[in-house]
């Protein structure tokens, strides 16, 4: 590898966690060696990189710092190319046309020789099937997820009970066939997940919740957890 190729590596290392990541994880990865990666580490700063840390402990890169953008690998280029894929079959419809519209620009962004990873990629993502529809405009719960905005959801449960609930949306998961809003519910005081398709009607309201998005994210990351451990299971590393 090109030592130039390494130090850009290095970052892209760096960049991809939040966690300390030592020299010898990086010089695995990038089949070199430790000596190799603290000089390289040692040019990076002298360089003005915002890295912190020290030999035995680990790196971090400081917030602030990004590469010049669109600066892919091929194989950079398949990964986004096959999540815009995945997205734009299971994606709801603004997802989906925003998916297709990324690759787009992916294909006219990156060089020529390049873009055939783009626009004639040798990796697929299975097409939709079964998808259960939504019963909420999702392109509206996003938004309320961004601003931190309160949903007044009427909810039909498994034996067709329907609740009345005011929910703090934090997250979307998507499953293989349904899509789930995932919130802080005032009524249980608790986190609840609820199927868009069991929406029986939604009010998306002006008034903020207290918290932030995120804190509620993460929050609800740390249960998830705390869940697995409990069970001797391993959560999955965090990107």
């Amino acid at each position: 590898m090109r030592r130039a190729d390494r130090l850009f590596q290095i970052i892209q290392v760096l960049r991809r966690t939040r966690q300390p990541v030592t020299a010898e994880a990086m010089a695995a990865e990038l089949e070199t060696s430790k000596r190799t990666v603290y000089r390289d580490i040692a040019d990076l700063i002298g360089q003005r990189v915002p890295i912190r840390g020290e030999a035995g402990v680990g790196y971090v890169l400081d917030g602030g710092f990004d590469l010049p953008p669109l600066m892919l690998t091929p194989d950079e280029i398949e990964a986004a190319v096959l999540g815009a894929q995945w997205v734009a079959g299971r994606g709801d419809p603004a997802l989906a046309r925003a998916a297709l519209d990324l690759i787009a620009k992916i294909g006219a962004a990156v060089p020529e020789r390049l873009r055939p990873l783009a626009l004639e990629p040798s990796a697929r993502a299975a097409t939709r099937w079964n998808i259960v529809p939504d019963s909420i405009d999702m392109a509206q719960v996003r938004h309320a997820i961004r601003n931190g905005h309160k949903i007044a959801l009427s909810y039909r449960d498994e034996q067709e009970r329907v609740s009345q609930r005011t929910v703090w949306p934090f997250a979307v998961g998507y499953h293989e066939t349904v899509r789930l809003i995932v919130t802080w519910c005032e009524l249980r005081t608790d986190f609840r997940s609820f199927r868009t398709d069991r929406v029986a009607g939604a009010e998306f309201l002006d008034e903020r919740y207290p918290e932030r998005p995120a804190a509620l994210r993460a929050r609800y990351r740390k249960l998830i957890a705390d869940k697995m451990a409990q069970m001797g299971i391993s959560p999955p590393a965090e990107p």
